[in-house]
């Protein structure tokens, strides 16, 4: 199968939009030129901007925030509980710092770890901070085009583990393939 990469306006757009249109796309992580891993993306949280409570710009422009509020389409990685990486993909114009987390992947060439859940796709997929301001059109770390997927296949719900950030914890933007087997959590 030959992969095409996204380009740079397929993000330059709404998170919740990019969102659900990164369901069904390939997450490719080249090493030495070669696309060793590759994994379907299946699951995703939309973050809107500083006004979202639980978008980590809302802090404002910190030195970890930073790739926020650059160019749409690059990669900001992040450590969580001091062990955990976990992979965004910043999206509208520079300096509205909103971003999509990938949640979950369908191994599909070279992934032998569980890819159910933030950290462990990173940990699958080998993405850490040395990837962070990855420009995701180019590489070594970037996703490729797929066919767009049916509405009637997505689920939209409430984000998981921001229960800190009030009303928006309920705001319905994780968005996946429905009952697919491979989620951090069942799409109810």
């Amino acid at each position: 199968m030959s992969y095409q990469a996204l380009h740079r306006d397929f993000y330059h757009r709404d998170p919740r939009v990019v969102a659900v249109e990164l369901l069904g796309k390939y997450l490719i992580h080249e090493h030495a030129g070669q696309a060793c891993q590759i994994a379907r993306i299946v699951e995703t949280e939309a973050y809107l901007g500083p006004h979202d409570k639980a978008a980590h710009s809302s802090k404002g422009r910190t030195a970890r925030t930073e790739v926020m509020f650059g160019e749409p389409g690059h990669a900001y990685i992040y450590l969580i509980y001091g062990m955990h990486h976990c992979l965004n993909v910043v999206t509208q114009q520079a300096g509205l710092a909103s971003a999509v987390l990938l949640r979950a992947l369908e191994p599909v060439s070279g992934v032998t770890l569980a890819t159910h859940g933030p950290g462990r796709l990173c940990k699958a997929m080998h993405i850490n901070r040395e990837l962070n301001g990855t420009d995701l059109c180019h590489g070594p770390l970037w996703i490729a085009d797929a066919p767009a997927l049916k509405s009637s296949t997505i689920h939209a719900g409430p984000r998981i583990g921001i229960d800190y950030a009030q009303d928006w914890a309920l705001a319905p933007l994780r968005y996946c393939i429905a009952n697919h087997p491979h989620l951090s959590r069942k799409s109810p």
